[in-house]
């Protein structure tokens, strides 16, 4: 059999370390032929293509990125789509795809195996480790690690001016970056996407911090909204799934808490950085058990399902479940750590 293997959506510590898992594996047990597909979804909607076989995957396990490239491209957006991707992978004589993605690259593979009958396999992948059907989804763990740092580093020129400092981190609809790296780096303030913040609240904690002599760190996830206001953006264009392009939370932010308290505020974007570089240990062995499991659900036929870490096994889920909902921070996870608040 040929398998096709894609990666869409945000490059993600950890990708690599699946691409070689599936190939090694693949080849060396089941004997099994690889399609690389250029970009995420324009791969097999333009036929681009790349040789995919283990010479292709050595060396790549600590590499960040994905030596397969990545876009946002939505095929079923695309005039004819569904049926140039039925039509390469059959002049290609590929049997199986195996797409590692997020909420939208997972959601066209669910409709395209569902209803299209495509026979494909997802790997879940988001930094912001916000599907429901899996404990973890790797590239959380780095991203986590990446704002850590940035945080530790932060406190010391804060307290060096004595100033406020805004650091906004990823996280469209889940605050789980800025929960898990502002709770490990000891910020002030956390604010996500799911508690609207009060402003005034906020401006409280800051002054309540400089009162102890201490300088405050606010992180502030990039789809956090105030109580009275919107989502802050950078611009209202559009993707071809639909989202806009988040960022300017945490300056907008840094300038209400100058206004209203009068004390110097500054702002850190981490953006890109979070995703980037060497995946985590704990990414690469997750990745590469998502990897292992996603080539047996090819064996097995188990089409239409995605690999999902459950405790600390590995198990299948209809991949319709794995996109029908959002992991999101609970409340009570959230008020549990508001004790550091201020």
């Amino acid at each position: 059999m040929r398998v096709g293997v894609l990666t869409g959506g945000g490059d993600c510590p950890g990708l690599n370390a699946v691409i070689r898992a599936v190939v090694r594996k693949g080849v060396q047990e089941y004997g099994y032929d690889f399609t690389g597909f250029r970009d995420g979804w324009r791969g097999p909607l333009e036929n681009a293509t790349v040789p995919l076989g283990i010479p292709a995957v050595r060396g790549i396990l600590p590499r960040g990125g994905t030596i397969l490239g990545s876009s946002r491209t939505n095929p079923l957006q695309e005039q004819d789509g569904v049926r140039r991707i039925k039509e390469n992978l059959a002049r290609l004589e590929v049997g199986a795809l195996i797409t590692i993605g997020g909420e939208d690259t997972l959601g066209v593979a669910a409709r395209l195996s569902g209803e299209h009958g495509v026979p494909c396999v997802g790997v879940p992948k988001t930094i912001d480790n916000d599907l429901s059907a899996t404990d973890y989804t790797f590239g959380f763990d780095t991203a986590v690690g990446i704002a850590t740092e940035a945080i530790d580093r932060l406190h010391t020129t804060a307290e060096s001016h004595m100033r406020v400092l805004v650091v906004e981190v990823m996280g469209r609809h889940a605050g789980w970056i800025a929960l898990h790296s502002g709770l490990a780096g000891g910020a002030n303030v956390i604010l996500i996407p799911e508690q609207r913040f009060d402003v005034e609240q906020v401006c409280d904690w800051v002054i309540s911090r400089f009162r102890a002599s201490y300088a405050p760190i606010v992180v502030v996830a990039e789809g956090a909204m105030p109580k009275d206001g919107d989502m802050v953006l950078k611009d209202r264009s559009l993707d071809s799934f639909g989202h806009v392009r988040l960022s300017g939370v945490g300056e907008w932010l840094a300038k209400e808490i100058e206004k209203r308290t009068g004390k110097e505020a500054r702002t850190t974007v981490l953006g890109h950085v979070q995703r980037g570089g060497t995946p985590s240990a704990f990414d690469r062995w997750l990745a590469t058990r998502f990897g292992l499991h996603a080539i047996d659900c090819v064996r097995d036929g188990a089409f239409g399902t995605m690999v999902a870490l459950r405790g600390t096994d590995i198990v299948r889920v209809p991949l319709a479940d794995a996109t029908a909902r959002l992991k999101t921070v609970d409340p009570a996870l959230y008020e549990e750590v508001g004790v550091f608040f201020g």
